[in-house]
This record gives C-alpha cells, structure tokens and sequence, in this order.
C-alpha cells in the first residue's frame, strides 16, 4: 500500500459488554488511520485503551459499526481468517514482553514465522537480520532472565516486525521501562515507522503520546483528536 492510503477504518464503532448494568467500553468510534501513519492512543486507565487495542488486533469484534483493515471487512472474516491475518499482517508489542522464558533471544524471534508463512529456509537469516537491526545481533544465544527491560523489549519488537507485517500495535511499550530506555525503544518504533510501518501506540503517558505524528485522546470511550 503507498502511504495515504486508509489502512485502518472504523466507522462508528461501539462495543458493549453485558451488565446489569450494560458497560459500553468504546462508543461510537470513527477514525481512519493511512498506510505510514505514526499514531498514538493516549487516555487514563479504564478509557477504553484496551478495548481499542483489542479491536483493532483482530482479537475482539465490534458490537456496533464496521472495522475495515486494508479495505476489507473485518466482521465477514472468520475466526480462522482472522488469526491468519494477525500472524500476517499485524505485529503486537505489550508492556510485559511476553518472551518465552526458557527459549534462546533467537529462538524467540523464530517463533511467530512459524505461523506467518515465511519459508523455512528464510527464517533464521529473517530473524538474525531483524535482531541486528534492533541492535541485539551480539545476544541471540541468550536467554531473556539475563537481559535488561530495555533489551527483553527490543526482542520483543523484533519478534513483532520479522514477519513484515503492515501493522505494529504496541500497547504501553514504556510502561516497565525508565526514562532513557523508554526513548530508545521509542526511537527504534520511529526508525520502523520511518521505513513505512504503520505504528499505533496505545499508551497513558503523554510525553509518549507527543512523540506520534498525529495523537487520539481517549475517555470514557469516545475519541477525540488532539
């Protein structure tokens, strides 16, 4: 896709979960977010952030409205279609990593190529190139219980981008971190970006939040653009 083209759409988009009393989480959401786009997410806890996150990632269906990613239209997908196109066409980074504690960095960032479809034969070369790009080539024998925050998250977005995917979502990425590691990492999200990714960063710290070149305000639900 070239840049300017609407990569994410949501189209009035509400989602409720059962009471008593009924809880709408999202309400009535429109955004549309293009192919390159930098984008953050900023709100309290309980605004709706996870909600957001999970519906664009393909976890969780609207209640109301219409998801389109890359033109098409998320609700006809089923749920198989659905997690293929997550191992292909979205990458995730949380706040915890999520790295599989007694595999090698290496082995980590393999992981998802199982289930992407990369070719066998490119998956480590994939792998051994990307962990240089995040600057951990020096690590891949090692074990993430002996690395620090800020690398554990640098495989974890390794592990995230291998399978080039379109889309990287990364919720509260920061969040573990102190202040410089957090600017690196978010300074290696921008080199990505940079290179035609489109990023959504779903976070509560505004000093994160300013560093997207556009920013969406999050509370109780509804969006508002900054």
């Amino acid at each position: 896709m070239t840049p300017g083209t609407p990569l994410v759409e949501l189209q009035d988009v509400t989602r409720s979960f059962p009471g008593p009393p009924e809880v709408q989480a999202l309400k009535a959401a429109t955004l549309d977010v293009s192919a390159g786009d930098y984008l953050s997410i900023v709100g309290p806890s309980g605004s709706g952030k996870s909600t957001m996150l999970n519906l664009l990632g393909l976890l969780d269906r609207p209640t109301v409205g219409e998801y389109r990613l890359a033109g098409t239209r998320t609700r006809d997908l089923t749920d198989d279609e659905r997690a293929a196109v997550r191992a292909r066409f979205i990458g995730f980074v949380f706040q915890s990593f999520h790295l599989l504690s007694r595999r090698t960095v290496l082995d980590n960032v393999l992981m998802p190529m199982l289930y992407s479809g990369v070719p066998r034969a490119e998956r480590e070369s994939r792998a051994r190139d990307v962990l240089d790009r995040v600057g951990l080539g020096h690590r891949v024998d090692f074990f993430p219980s002996s690395l620090s925050g800020g690398e554990r998250q640098r495989v974890a977005v390794a592990r995230a981008v291998v399978s080039g995917p379109r889309l990287l979502l990364a919720d509260e990425p920061t969040g573990n971190l102190d202040q410089q590691t957090s600017g690196e990492v978010m300074e290696l999200f921008e080199s990505l970006n940079a290179d035609g990714l489109t990023l959504i960063v779903i976070t509560h710290d505004d000093a994160v939040a300013r560093r997207a070149g556009r920013r969406i305000r999050i509370a109780d639900g509804r969006l508002s653009e900054l």
